[in-house]
């Protein structure tokens, strides 16, 4: 069945940009446009269960695309909405506002006709709709969730959980976290909650390009009893700060000779398209000596996450909690790793910050 897409933006060309990108596909359709967010309200107001997902420009004339969601927030309009934004600093700080206001997604606009004309755009536009709409793929008819754990299942062990053992409240810990589609606003949900005296450092992996974690980085700073901040080469690992991996590079956390940990940010290939990407952060504290290592994988399509952790099972102390299919945006990263055998917990979202405080404990 066709899915029928709105377009909200106040450029003629983006629209018909978008319009062309999608139309081409006779999955989806265009069947509306909205030249600014008042239009738009009106339209999901009167006639909102007709559209399977919104695609919503940010910076419009007499109410902008934060202004929209927020009011379909406070109206309880149910609406899927992707954000097509632009790298601008104000606007990546104003995208991450879209998606703790509840965007599914986001797509950055092209900043060049090149890039416009280019594959990426058009393919990242009908990945999110393909994701967002749960539309059937012409090609194969296979999911990406489908594709992800049957390029994973390979490499796990179902029956090869480690059992845990139990820490002294003055244990060595750290908690390395993964997240995809959907996790910027999961995160606005956990981070926060989690208590200003925890006590081990966090690793945060969430896909998101270059330009935009800073800003989520700075937006959960803003919310949370932590200290938040985007990774940056050198940082020192503490207990109490939360790091989140830098957007278009890969992190890593190092020993040092005095013993303290820091984290390695590098620009290098992408690997299975991700920059950055968690099986690299997890494959980083296979040598390290902490007392356990708590792996938290939340909403996300893919499995990114799982192989890292395979491998960390086979020589750490891990406690893996998972977030719960019922509360996740994309059940795929989580699933994944449930279908492995490596979990120890699933949980709702709401439930993840006190799942993590319980076992890490605090100072």
């Amino acid at each position: 069945m066709t899915k029928n897409i709105l377009v909200i933006d106040d450029s003629a060309l983006m629209r018909r940009v978008l319009s062309d990108i999608i139309n081409a596909d006779d999955r989806f359709r265009v069947t509306e446009i909205a030249l600014n967010g008042l239009e738009g309200l009106t339209i999901l107001q009167n006639r909102g269960k007709e559209f399977d997902a919104v695609l919503l420009d940010i910076n419009m004339p007499k109410m902008n695309g934060i202004e929209l969601l927020a009011e379909l927030k406070k109206q309880n309009i149910k609406a899927t909405v992707i954000v097509v934004s632009t790298i601008a600093k104000k606007e990546a700080s104003e995208t991450i506002r879209a998606l703790e206001l509840g965007a599914f997604d986001f797509v950055t606009k092209p900043e060049s006709y090149l890039e416009v004309k280019s594959n990426f755009f058009s393919d990242r536009i009908l990945e999110c709709l393909t994701t967002a709409t749960k539309a059937i793929r012409n090609v194969d008819k296979e999911t990406v969730l489908e594709k992800a754990e049957r390029v994973i299942k390979p490499v796990t062990e179902p029956s090869s959980k480690k059992a845990h053992s139990l820490l002294s409240q003055s244990g060595n810990k750290l908690i390395a976290l993964a997240c995809s589609t959907g996790g910027p606003k999961a995160l606005h949900t956990v981070i926060p909650n989690l208590p200003g005296n925890l006590d081990a450092g966090v690793l945060i992996v969430q896909h998101m390009p270059g330009g935009f974690t800073k800003s989520l980085a700075d937006r959960l700073n803003e919310l949370s009893p932590l200290t938040v901040k985007e990774a940056e080469d050198g940082d020192i690992l503490t207990k109490g700060t939360v790091f989140i991996a830098k957007g278009g590079y890969q992190m890593r956390l190092k020993k040092q000779e005095s013993g303290s940990y820091v984290i390695s940010i590098s620009k290098e290939p992408a690997r299975h398209g991700l920059l950055p990407c968690a099986d690299i952060m997890y494959e980083s504290l296979l040598d390290t000596n902490f007392d356990q290592i708590t792996c938290v994988v939340l909403t996300g399509m893919g499995g990114d996450g799982t192989a890292g952790i395979t491998q960390l099972n086979k020589k750490q102390n891990i406690y893996v909690i998972a977030q719960n299919e019922e509360t996740s945006i994309v059940y795929g990263m989580p699933k994944v790793i449930k279908d492995a055998g490596l979990v120890d917990e699933v949980v709702a979202l709401n439930e993840v910050s006190d799942a993590i405080t319980k076992n890490v404990g605090v100072r």
